[in-house]
């Protein structure tokens, strides 16, 4: 639940920023009568999203259960594809992305022909992102848990984000962007790990991988998986009590490197975004 939680509330945070950005500045340079397209351009991208999801979330429950095992192990590594993608584009693009923008929109809306749907365009990809990444990121968490606590996370992480979102460009509250960013980016960071090791478990229990089976240590007898604090780890970082050589390999070559590359110092912070 907490993951789904976290994942949404920067997902949704992170899509908030930049149709903040686009909302604001349209606002700020009395051209209101546009703001119309960005929210025709959100709300095209979230019933998408959400259209994905419910297709691909009914398709893997049709598999048998091999084809089954093998969909959530795609899933997850797609997800630890995006997942990565998304918090290195945000490090990166952090500090140039409001100028970028507004030269989109003044680009955009200097002639009066498609101006408004380059803005449906602009909201529909930047919530589309953000969805797309959510989407895969969930269906990989639903195929290795159970329970209502993942969708629950992920709604009130949602709302919260939504919340958020209002009272920082209406309400003047602000948030250190760069360090809720790399504080969220690091913890996904973790959580990319776990999914990419589950995503190998998978393949096994597909019957495609088999190589790398030797256990390489037992904690079940101290802190099993399927009790309290275990199935928090296991929901939260992938946690397993008795890792193979393969996932704990994969673990780590991902983790170690992915961490020290995210932790290093950026040559620019992302800027906190005016009051629209």
């Amino acid at each position: 639940m907490l993951v789904a939680f976290l994942i949404m509330l920067r997902e949704g945070i992170e899509a908030s920023l930049i149709v903040g950005i686009i909302a604001g500045y349209l606002a700020r340079t009395g051209r209101r009568r546009f703001l119309g397209a960005v929210w025709a351009g959100v709300l095209a991208a979230a019933v998408l999203c959400l259209a994905l999801g419910i297709a691909l979330e009914k398709a893997s429950t049709e598999f048998p259960q091999r084809q089954q095992e093998l969909f959530e192990s795609i899933v997850a590594f797609i997800a630890v594809g995006v997942l990565t993608s998304m918090v290195f584009w945000m490090k990166s693009a952090a500090r140039s992305i409001k100028a970028q923008l507004h030269d989109q929109i003044d680009a955009s809306l200097q002639t009066s022909r498609g101006g408004a749907i380059a803005l449906v365009l602009m909201a529909f990809f930047a919530v589309g992102r953000e969805g797309l990444e959510s989407v895969f990121f969930l269906l990989a968490t639903f195929e290795q848990s159970t329970g209502i606590g993942v969708p629950l996370g992920a709604i009130l992480g949602l709302v919260a984000a939504v919340a958020f979102g209002l009272l920082i460009f209406y309400g003047g509250v602000r948030l250190n962007m760069r360090k809720f960013f790399r504080v969220t980016g690091a913890f996904i960071v973790i959580v990319a790990a776990g999914l990419l090791a589950g995503g190998l478990r998978s393949l096994h229990e597909a019957g495609v991988w088999n190589g790398l089976q030797q256990i390489v240590a037992d904690w079940s007898a101290v802190l099993p998986k399927d009790d309290a604090l275990g199935t928090v780890l296991a929901g939260l970082f992938g946690y397993n009590d008795m890792p193979t050589l393969g996932e704990a390999l994969i673990y780590l070559a991902y983790l170690i490197p992915a961490l020290i590359f995210f932790l290093m110092p950026a040559r620019s912070g992302l800027p906190v975004p005016e009051h629209a």
